[in-house]
């Protein structure tokens, strides 16, 4: 599986700068432009979503 595809989980390492999208499908964004040391947040409070999958990376050249 690769990084456009995985679920990452509130508390991991940001793997590649971009915008996140929570799994609940209501459209929460997290927006990581800067990686080195970023961990993923929670998921909103009012949201049913467990994770965080990569939508749109900063660096589509780079981007694994």
């Amino acid at each position: 599986m690769d990084e456009m595809t995985r679920m990452h989980r509130p508390g991991e390492k940001v793997p590649a700068s971009g915008i996140y999208e929570c799994t609940c499908g209501q459209g929460h964004r997290f927006t990581s432009t800067d990686v080195l040391g970023h961990t993923f947040p929670p998921v909103p409070h009012e949201c049913s979503g467990v994770g965080w999958n990569l939508l749109t990376p900063a660096h589509a050249e780079r981007s694994p």
